[in-house]
């Protein structure tokens, strides 16, 4: 997979600019604030439908314009595609693939893309909800059918937390909670075997990547942690899902939330038996991630054919120079990846790629 161009018209800070990319490594140098991030953010945009800067699609809207567009030529597997999105002040957005209109859930999967920020060097030590995040968004890209059954699994959380409210103000009866039950404890379980599966190969996917790392040094272990629940192959998880709905019915009323379920699930990883969200070193958990990210790459490509994109925005500064050269030797000639950084001094001489200079919206090749 591979992006082959771009144009953007009134994008953040960008006029009109229409650029073509080389297949391996296309690196954008320049200071902070010239639009840097700006690419790479409009790619995951064509991923994922949203931006991972802002929850708003008016901020990505140049100044004092009308509306914007971001533009995509990609190609997946041999065949060329075409992927446009029209923001309006006015409207709401649309999306066009290949010309043809298409709703924002019916995305995912056609471009794959992995981002690595420096927001995600908190992976690690950050919530569980950003490790649930990233095994969510790999799934899904890998398997858009598992993206519309978490929709739909978080559209009833909602729904059954507005009802848990109403009861506990004497506005709703108990009894109304049975259906609410029934359907979560069927999407729970669905939803949690598929992350099981993918977390056995993203596990050890994961942990082939920290061991050459570390030189074989290190074990990395990743295991899935749910709320309170131990299942087994002789288990019916949904029947166990909806026992435990059920007996902590008294419990979420009070609190007007549910308590249990994929939505409160957590990832743990260790590193030779040492827990690294508590115990790591930073460079331990950098590692870490560095290998869940370069895991993800693998896992994808697993199942899908071929690799994803690579985002890696701002991250060269915050990796020391092992694991730089460790991240370039791994994509150079693998993946088609898009770099942002502030300064050539993180790239080696060997010259990793195509370079490009940011400066205020405009960018030109070096």
């Amino acid at each position: 997979m591979r992006v082959n161009q771009i144009t953007l018209r009134n994008y953040r800070n960008y006029v009109n600019l229409s650029l073509d990319f080389t297949q391996n490594i296309n690196i954008f140098l320049g200071q902070n604030a010239q639009g840097k991030t700006n690419i790479l953010e409009a790619i995951y945009y064509g991923a994922m439908g949203r931006s991972h800067r802002t929850n708003l699609d008016a901020e990505l809207i140049r100044w004092q314009q009308d509306g914007s567009v971001i533009q995509l030529g990609f190609t997946r597997l041999d065949i060329e595609n075409n992927l446009q999105f029209r923001f309006s002040t006015t409207k709401n957005k649309e999306i066009l693939l290949n010309s043809y209109p298409i709703k924002p859930r019916e995305l995912i999967g056609s471009l794959n893309a992995v981002l690595f920020s420096p927001e995600d060097l908190l992976l690690i030590k950050g919530s569980p909800a950003g490790r649930r995040r990233f095994l969510d968004t790999e799934i899904s890209q890998a398997n858009p059918a598992y993206y519309r059954q978490l929709i739909q699994y978080n559209r009833i959380i909602a729904q059954r937390n507005v009802l848990l409210k109403k009861i506990r103000e004497r506005k709703a009866g108990r009894d109304l909670l049975d259906s609410w039950d029934e359907q979560l404890a069927a999407l729970a379980a669905h939803l949690v075997q598929k992350r099981l599966e993918a977390l056995k190969k993203l596990a050890m996917l994961a942990n082939l990547m920290h061991r050459k790392i570390t030189d074989n040094k290190e074990n990395l272990v990743v295991t899935y942690q749910t709320t309170g629940l131990e299942f087994n192959t002789a288990i019916d998880m949904a029947d166990v899902y909806q026992k435990q709905l059920y007996s902590l019915r008294d419990i979420d009323i009070i609190r007007g939330s549910t308590g249990v379920g994929p939505h409160r699930d957590d990832l743990i990883l260790t590193v030779n038996g040492i827990n690294l969200r508590t115990f790591g070193s930073q460079g331990q958990q950098r590692t870490g991630v560095l290998a869940l990210k370069l895991a993800e790459l693998e896992f994808i490509k697993s199942e899908t054919g071929e690799y994803p994109v690579l985002l890696l925005d701002d991250v060269m500064s915050e990796l020391d120079a092992n694991r730089r050269e460790q991240l370039l030797t791994f994509i150079k000639d693998r993946v088609q990846t898009f770099i942002t950084a502030t300064d050539d001094r993180f790239f080696p001489d060997w010259k990793p790629g195509k370079y490009y200079t940011v400066t205020a919206g405009q960018i030109t090749e070096c």
